[in-house]
């Protein structure tokens, strides 16, 4: 184990055979270096635009969001992973009345399962070099894990804005474990495949995407129905809302390479619970504070708090 653990080579073949064992879908290295391909300008270009709307913790940490290596003293190696999150629709798309949440929601929030296997990674790399340090991420802090999966080799960034894996579609949480030590490192960039398709911009009922890869938070119905703390939702957006009560998945339901590919998830933490797969009105109605903790204990859906997701249901029924 000792010869192993010295060579980079033989200790990436290890972390990723690991990665994969734990349940990942597909791993990529990459080094711990700031952005040198445009990715730090674009993001300011999408603030300068205000399309975060009022997400503010998407303006703060710039600094850290250009060198992702600095959010850990002595990063030297940053390990992407992708982890499949997909579950069929079990209501009626062609009810027009039907509620709908979006998948990513419906199991465990991903923020425990995700960083679970991360950390069980770094353990793995303890074991074969002990005085390792790393630390875990996903999407809990200021890393731009798309561009970061992109130059590790797990996919191309879409025009929906997300990131797609070849031959397996974009229902995938991202993350990363920075880690301390020298490591063989991905090169080889998945070329863009969407083409000339624009189904995902013809798709959206509020024209949320407003150009190939950049979404409109203003206009998007996850944020008003995940993030978004007021009372009521714009005309354009109520109007719009086509039953989803929280998040939206139509940018991914009409890519091609979704309907192609994507494949049901094996995670038992992401299948849906009993008012996430096939929600009803009167029963996310019926919920008071005890009973909505109690059913969305560890899931995404405590994020708008009992009364947002009431307040959802209400935009898409009255």
């Amino acid at each position: 184990m000792t010869a192993l653990s010295s060579s980079p080579a033989e200790l990436t073949r290890l972390i990723k055979e690991k990665a994969l064992a734990l349940g990942f879908a597909k791993v990529g290295i990459v080094p711990a270096e700031p952005f040198q391909n445009g990715e730090a300008e674009r993001l300011q270009a999408w603030l300068t635009r205000g399309f975060q709307a009022d997400m503010a913790w998407m303006v703060t940490h710039y600094d850290k969001r250009k060198d992702p290596g600095s959010l850990m003293d002595g990063t030297r190696s940053i390990v992407c992973v992708a982890m499949n999150y997909f579950n069929p629709d079990a209501y009626d798309r062609d009810d027009p009345q039907a509620l709908k949440i979006a998948k990513y929601a419906r199991g465990t929030d991903y923020h425990y399962v995700v960083k679970d296997r991360l950390k069980a990674l770094l353990a793995y790399v303890q074991t074969l070099r002990p005085t390792a340090q790393g630390r875990a991420l996903t999407d809990s802090a200021p890393i731009m894990e798309k561009p970061l999966a992109v130059q590790a080799g797990l996919g191309w960034m879409g025009k929906n804005g997300n990131l797609i894996l070849p031959g397996m579609g974009s229902f995938f949480f991202l993350g990363e474990l920075l880690l301390d030590v020298e490591l063989d490192y991905d090169t080889t960039v998945v070329p863009d495949q969407c083409g000339r398709c624009r189904r995902c911009l013809e798709a959206c009922p509020t024209e949320a995407i407003v150009e190939p890869s950049v979404v409109d938070a203003n206009r998007c119905i996850a944020y008003w129905t995940i993030e978004y703390k007021g009372e009521q939702f714009p005309a354009a957006i109520r109007e719009n809302l086509n039953g989803w009560v929280f998040g939206c998945d139509i940018c991914q339901d009409v890519c091609p390479w979704n309907i192609k590919f994507a494949s049901p998830t094996t995670e038992e933490a992401f299948q849906p619970r009993p008012l996430t797969g096939n929600p009803q009105q009167d029963a996310l109605m019926a919920l008071d504070e005890e009973a909505f903790l109690e059913a969305f204990r560890k899931s995404p859906i405590k994020r708008p708090k009992l009364s947002g997701l009431q307040r959802n249901v209400r935009m898409a029924t009255e």
